[in-house]
């Protein structure tokens, strides 16, 4: 069976399609991926056959595809939620097709169009935190979510601490001087070691437990950590608990106010408000989620209990065929 991805051109919507992508590949499908180049690097590495339809950049329109569909005729498309177009191009070929999350359903007003066509979708949000209207509707697959990075980790810390660990980052679209130094500052103060991808951004001189990289893996890196403070992306907040690790959100745009509602409303997070954010309130929350015995902890390895109880990739990508019709 020949399987067509798509997805935007960027790490937050391009890295939650990887796993099912090798999945279907080491299934023995025919795995091919449309993306922008911005993406094309870390899907050769795992040999999903990129390729960017017409001039598209970073996002794919349907008259962008239809050649492509043309071309390759795949017997199923999985478009991701931020590519209405992609989704578009595949109805009007009647191929078979499949919606793949990010995380929880997005809000309304973000920037992305809502998914509308009446296909099933890849959900790979634990039930406990999606949208209710969104489950009481939509027909849904669950896919646990599978967190990918890219490459190997160094070792953060040498030999054996007993200090613990804190992760930072703003992700790749949102991160400011500000509020990460603020965040930084906060956090130097809690006697903890801290790490920081801090993408672009450029921080200056740090405290000595704080090391400061512009990227790291996540997905090595999060087992490893007592406590995440981030902006409330879908990549960070699904890692971070399926590693049973409790959260400080600071949201800044797009979806993560609604992350960080919901994290909030399960336990396993504390929030703060752009109105609020002080290197203070950042010190105060984190010293509440670092005990072992805090409930936000305990909050945490609860969803990270139901998300290992969801359909692996694997799993999923053996039932492909009977979504493509092709059983």
């Amino acid at each position: 069976m020949r399987v067509l991805f798509t997805s935007l051109a960027s790490v937050g919507h391009t890295y939650p399609l990887i796993p099912l992508a090798v999945a279907a590949r080491e299934a023995g499908h025919e795995v091919h991926f449309a993306a922008g180049e911005n993406v094309h690097a870390c899907l050769h590495r795992n040999g999903l056959r990129p390729f960017r339809p017409a001039d598209s950049f970073y996002e794919i329109y349907a008259e962008d595809l239809e050649p492509e569909l043309t071309r390759l005729r795949p017997d199923l498309v999985v478009h991701e939620w931020g590519q209405p177009g992609p989704a578009v191009a595949a109805e009007r070929a009647a191929i078979p097709g499949l919606w793949h999350g990010f995380g929880r359903m997005f809000p309304a007003g973000i920037g992305l169009e809502r998914p509308t066509l009446g296909r099933p979708h890849l959900d790979i949000c634990p039930p406990s935190l999606q949208d209710k209207d969104f489950l009481a509707t939509a027909e849904r697959i669950e896919l646990r979510p599978v967190a990918y990075s890219e490459p190997a980790l160094p070792e953060w810390r040498a030999g054996t601490s007993s200090r613990p660990l804190i992760y930072l980052t703003l992700g790749t679209a949102f991160g400011t001087t500000e509020v990460l130094g603020t965040a930084v500052q906060g956090l130097s103060a809690l006697g903890a070691d801290v790490v920081v991808s801090a993408g672009n951004v450029r921080l200056g001189e740090v405290p000595k437990n704080v090391a400061v990289h512009s990227w790291v893996p996540q997905a090595e890196l999060l087992p490893q950590v007592d406590a995440v403070v981030h902006h409330g992306g879908s990549g960070t907040t699904l890692g971070a608990l399926a590693a049973g690790v409790p959260q400080l959100v600071l949201p800044q745009g797009a979806d993560q106010f609604a992350n960080a509602e919901a994290l909030s409303a399960a336990g396993a997070a504390l929030q703060i408000l752009p109105g609020k954010l002080s290197a203070e309130s950042v010190a105060e929350s984190v010293r509440k989620l670092l005990p072992r015995s805090s409930g936000y902890r305990d909050a945490a390895r609860a969803v990270a209990e139901e998300i290992a109880q969801m359909p692996s990739p694997g799993e999923v990508a053996r039932e492909l065929p009977r979504w493509a019709g092709t059983e």
